[in-house]
């Protein structure tokens, strides 16, 4: 670990004492972690950070008293109201609805992840006339209440409306709307019983779905695996119910034109390898903390 991060690991350390804190702020990486990540920052300690200008970061930690992360929602900078959207509770009153009103489609955007929202804000949002608000609701709720899903699922952006069912399961009354859908098609076959129709479907992503469905029958799951897209055969090798010879046999004709289509291929199957995880930081004393700000210059 390279000294800018032990810095940093030492910088969330619980038990370090206020003066130690106080120096890392002449560091930025440390004084990001601190105020991003602290949870006992003292009001001396929060003014000082704003007066570095880590007050973005700041805003971000939820262990800041929300008096003070009030005031961040009024900031002339919206990164700095899109930090305080994202946590903030309604204190005082209607700071939540302020922020669901915020001129910055990006301050919306990040209100929309804040598990404080109450259902008729949601609703706002889901309504929002910037998209890239509505997909931010479709990201971040998954368990939004059935009138939020139902606006967004009929969206009459066909992106919004294929992510939302991709997230939400849709009420029954829709699903022959979606299924008619060419934007909503594929994601819809997850909801519903495969058939030879779909599993036939002109539409490559439709077929794949198929593929992929938990229900899907032995004899689909043989037709599938002679399918002409490379996809849709990997998504019949990448299932747990695939017989061994017939895998090893779809595997071998799976023959990627790129590095990327390969990962993507592994993915599907969960052949990929993941980095080993960060080590974690070593507890330090007060006398190795000083040594290493010393070392630092701090």
């Amino acid at each position: 670990m390279d000294l800018d991060a032990e810095l940093s690991a030492l910088a969330v350390q619980e038990d370090l004492p206020a003066d130690l804190v106080r120096r890392l702020l002449r560091h930025p990486g440390a004084r990001r972690s601190v105020a991003l990540l602290r949870r006992d920052l003292t009001d001396e300690l929060i003014a000082e950070i704003i007066a570095l200008g880590s007050v973005r970061t700041l805003a971000a930690n939820s262990s800041v008293p929300s008096r003070i992360r009030a005031r961040f929602a009024e900031h002339p900078e919206p990164a700095v109201r899109c930090a305080v959207a994202a946590s903030v509770g309604d204190e005082p009153p209607g700071l939540l609805a302020r922020l669901a009103a915020d001129t910055d489609p990006s301050v919306r955007s990040f209100l929309a992840m804040n598990e404080h929202l109450p259902t008729e804000l949601l609703a706002l949002l889901a309504s929002d006339p910037e998209s890239s608000v509505r997909s931010s609701v479709i990201q971040r709720c998954r368990d939004a209440p059935e009138e939020v899903r139902r606006t967004l699922l009929t969206d009459p952006d066909p992106d919004i409306r294929r992510s939302s069912v991709r997230t939400f399961a849709p009420p029954p009354d829709l699903l022959p709307r979606l299924l008619a859908d060419p934007a909503t098609r594929a994601a819809a076959v997850a909801h519903v019983v495969p058939t030879p129709e779909l599993a036939g479907d002109p539409d490559s992503d439709v077929r794949e779905a198929v593929a992929a469905h938990p229900d899907l029958p032995p004899g689909l799951r043989d037709l599938l695996a002679e399918d002409q897209d490379l996809f849709v055969r990997n998504a019949i090798a990448a299932r747990t119910d695939t017989p061994p010879a017939l895998r090893e046999q779809v595997v071998a004709t799976l023959k990627p034109d790129s590095p990327l289509a390969e990962w993507m291929l592994s993915f599907s199957r969960g052949t990929h390898t993941c980095p080993a995880p960060a080590p974690v930081p070593p507890h330090r004393t007060r006398q190795q903390a000083e040594a290493l700000l010393t070392q630092a210059g701090l």
